[in-house]
């Protein structure tokens, strides 16, 4: 079975203070967080149930990282 990934993104916000993740799949649009560590965090946590790639980029817009998550979450 093939499963179309959630695609989330991280950036630094303007002024630097902190990071806004981004995804189609999030119903309130962008969210911030004060690090990275904490929206990889919640973007593994909401797509539990599903495939993810979690993209991080610097200040000039260059991919740093890419974590990708298996979805974990087992149906009983």
């Amino acid at each position: 079975m093939n499963e179309t990934p959630y695609v989330y993104e991280i950036r630094p916000c303007n002024g630097g203070n902190g990071f806004q993740l981004t995804s189609d799949v999030l119903l309130s649009g962008a969210m911030w967080y004060m690090r990275v560590q904490q929206a990889v965090g919640f973007a593994k946590f909401y797509s539990r149930s599903h495939l993810a790639v979690i993209r991080v980029y610097d200040g000039k817009g260059r991919l740093v990282e890419v974590h990708r998550h298996k979805g974990d979450l087992e149906e009983p």
